[in-house]
């Protein structure tokens, strides 16, 4: 939802969450804008609804683009432009958490960066990314690109790099990513190094000293209070 914070990185499962997907005219959040927003809105594990609209971008979808997810520029000519699909998109979510495929380092920051620029807002929704969750619940797994996560648990990625599809393929990725977490003989997520993480904001796990002894304590205090038992 629209308000004048962001919301915090997550890395755990969560059975209630919306799966949201971009495709943009290139790379970088300063020069390149959305072509494609799709949205897979999950409860209890369970697919209850979806959301998707091509982006009249307002410049031209250059060839390389193209090429990867197959959008042009007559195929958005007569879409609605980002305003009106991002607001859509809100509707949609409401304040449901977020997931999605390197959102962390790609599309929250474009969410981010047009919520500013229409309503001089930002969006304080949660989120998890699934990039981050494979790294941990998968270490020795070559490279964890979307497709290469969809191989390992043998699911289907035709249709790959249109937002839709990318959504229905991630969220049954996001469903049993939260398995594999879930045999973890520690259930305490990490990060790709090793190092104990927050599961409510993400930061770094320290080592403290109370007065009952040691701790694993959020280093983002006093704002995240979060403790685990050593």
């Amino acid at each position: 939802m629209l308000a004048d914070r962001t919301g915090s990185r997550l890395h755990s499962y969560i059975p209630d969450y919306v799966v949201f997907d971009l495709e943009t005219t290139g790379i970088s959040c300063a020069q390149d804008e959305v072509v494609e927003i799709s949205a897979v809105k999950v409860k209890g594990g369970q697919v209850v609804d979806e959301f998707s609209t091509l982006v009249n971008p307002g410049i031209p979808i250059p060839f390389y683009a193209t090429q990867v997810n197959g959008i042009t520029n007559e195929m958005v000519q007569n879409s609605p432009d980002f305003s009106e699909a991002l607001a859509a998109f809100l509707d949609f979510v409401g304040d449901a958490v977020l997931v999605g495929h390197n959102i962390h380092a790609f599309d929250m920051k474009f969410l981010y960066r047009d919520a500013r620029r229409f309503w001089n807002k930002t969006l304080d929704n949660d989120y998890v990314d699934t990039l981050q969750m494979a790294r941990m619940c998968l270490p020795r797994l070559g490279h964890h690109r979307l497709v290469d996560l969809a191989e390992y648990y043998g699911i289907s990625s035709e249709g790959a790099h249109r937002a839709l599809n990318d959504c229905r393929m991630n969220q049954q990725v996001f469903e049993l990513l939260g398995r594999d977490l879930a045999k973890r003989s520690d259930p305490a997520p990490r990060s790709a190094d090793g190092m104990r993480i927050c599961p409510k904001c993400g930061s770094p796990l320290k080592l403290r000293n109370g007065r009952f002894g040691e701790f694993y304590g959020c280093s983002g205090y006093p704002v995240c209070r979060h403790t685990e038992k050593v």
